[in-house]
């Protein structure tokens, strides 16, 4: 399976690089490399629904339900780390990749 996986603005950089060093048959980049640098929660929602890709993101708006209803799209993944270091940032994703199998992250919706 190829995910595509879209970083959020407020996620570092080095984190996209991270991941695709980690898993180089995913499609990774970050919102700075695709022209959504400043953009909107809803537009870079919309960007990767379009994209069918996974965002990943610390921001809790995207986990407000009434701002950004589930629905037909591949996914948010809002990361809870303090401080959002890459260091607590790569533990995160590892966590994550160790606990939620490859095939169930298409449609997450989780915080």
């Amino acid at each position: 399976m190829r995910l595509r996986i879209l970083f959020d603005q407020n996620v570092p950089r080095a984190a996209a690089a991270y991941l695709q060093g980690i898993r180089p048959g995913w499609t990774v980049r970050h919102v700075g490399e695709v022209g959504l640098w400043g953009a909107s929660d809803s537009h870079i929602l919309e960007w990767a629904q379009a994209d069918e890709s996974i965002v990943i993101t610390f921001d809790e708006d995207f986990a407000d339900a009434r701002m950004f209803p589930v629905g037909p799209h591949c996914g948010v993944i809002r990361l809870r780390v303090w401080p959002t270091t890459i260091e607590t940032t790569q533990t995160a994703l590892d966590r994550v990749l160790a606990e939620v199998p490859e095939t169930a992250l298409p449609g997450a919706w989780s915080s």
